[in-house]
């Protein structure tokens, strides 16, 4: 997917006390011959207070307004990039953060960051260029974290690199089209062309896992922390617990309760794997077939005496598992699962097709030992 082509585009900074980090990306991004151009219609910044004053002063005022002078510089469109863009980290209790001193102090970063990023990523209409280049290297880390757990396909994320003797200099800002001099930082002060520099980005791959996660930790209110717990788990070797007497799974190391048909569909499923039976069609289901799903379910229900009287055994002793029955309970035991789950990991305790052949007969796709039926801990469900 190209960035280029969304209509809203986002550059999204964490600085620290060079605020010239925004205005060398954008050059960057923008400006640089030969390489594709990413304008974008809004810059965020990430930054302590301290930071944010210096943004203020040095990007967005008239004077010097470096900021307003590379747009004119460079002839770029409006992009919006105001005040209340700049968003200042805060402490724990609230109060703004001029560094980073201690681990509440850590967390409350990771929490500001992860909130920014999930938030920006929640536009399907967006997409997001992300610079790890400024402030903190934890600010940096957990930006990129953060754009891991939370970007799309359209999401990129890059590092800024600047040539020597420009690199660090405070009165750098960008390559300017024209001469422009100022001054290097060194003892002896020394005069420097400021369109002589290089600036160019680094692209950096990261892994995606957005699909993996859980519905509600997409919205507003997961700490960084609740999210990364829900991604290890994610990732974790596939394996499935099955707890008769509470409709619980344990899929991996997540805890899930099951409506008692959903339970009894996966645990049917479960049980032919354990026992190296065939992956199973809907067209070639017979009465055995049948019978064993509704003593799952009865086994769910803790009524082993229920009979013809019960309409879901009724009816299915009467119409058979029919095509229509077959895939709802599929599509019903997914949903259940996607929810805690997502999409990519519920797909692997879910029975799966198992060739593209006509008649082909679904089966789980996990190995019998990866399999069993047993009590559960206490946990999260």
């Amino acid at each position: 997917m190209n960035p280029e082509r969304y209509p809203r585009r986002i550059l999204l900074c964490v600085a620290g006390l060079s605020p010239q980090i925004v205005t060398e990306t954008l050059y960057a991004l923008t400006a640089v011959p030969g390489e594709s151009r990413f304008v974008p219609t809004e810059i965020h910044v990430l930054t302590t207070a301290e930071g944010a004053e210096r943004a203020r002063l040095m990007l967005l005022s008239d004077q010097p307004g470096w900021f307003h002078r590379l747009r004119r510089d460079y002839s770029l469109p409006a992009i919006r990039f105001t005040l209340d863009a700049i968003h200042i980290l805060r402490t724990t209790d609230g109060r703004l953060l001029d560094d980073i001193r201690n681990e509440a102090d850590n967390q409350a970063i990771a929490d500001a960051i992860t909130h920014v990023v999930r938030d920006l990523t929640a536009d399907p209409d967006s997409a997001v260029h992300a610079s790890i280049a400024g402030g903190r290297k934890t600010m940096g880390f957990y930006l990129g974290y953060a754009l891991s757990l939370f970007g799309r396909p359209q999401d990129r994320l890059s590092h800024v690199l600047v040539s020597n003797p420009f690199e660090s200099n405070p009165n750098f800002f960008y390559p300017t089209p024209v001469s422009q001099v100022i001054f290097s930082t060194g003892p002896d002060q020394r005069p420097l062309d400021a369109s002589a520099a290089t600036v160019m980005l680094a692209d950096i791959p990261f892994v995606r896992l957005r699909d993996g996660l859980q519905e509600n930790l997409l919205k507003e209110g997961a700490s960084f922390s609740e999210v990364v717990r829900q991604a290890q788990r994610n990732l974790a070797a596939p394996h499935l617990t099955l707890e008769v007497v509470s409709s619980r799974v344990r899929c991996g190391e997540t805890l899930i309760r099951l409506t008692p048909i959903s339970f009894a569909w996966l645990a049917w499923f479960a049980r032919r794997t354990l026992e190296n039976l065939p992956p199973l069609h809907w067209k070639r289901i017979g009465l055995a077939e049948v019978e064993a799903f509704l003593n799952e379910y009865k086994a769910v229900l803790h009524d082993p005496l229920a009979d013809d009287q019960h309409p879901l055994i009724a009816g299915r002793r009467q119409e058979g598992i029919t095509k229509e029955f077959f895939d709802e309970r599929n599509s019903k035991l997914k949903s259940e699962l996607k929810r805690v789950l997502g999409n990519p990991t519920a797909m692997r305790y879910l029975p799966q097709r198992c060739t593209t052949q006509r008649l082909a007969g679904c089966a789980l796709a996990l190995s019998p030992q990866h399999i069993q039926f047993g009590s559960l801990e206490d946990g999260q469900s």
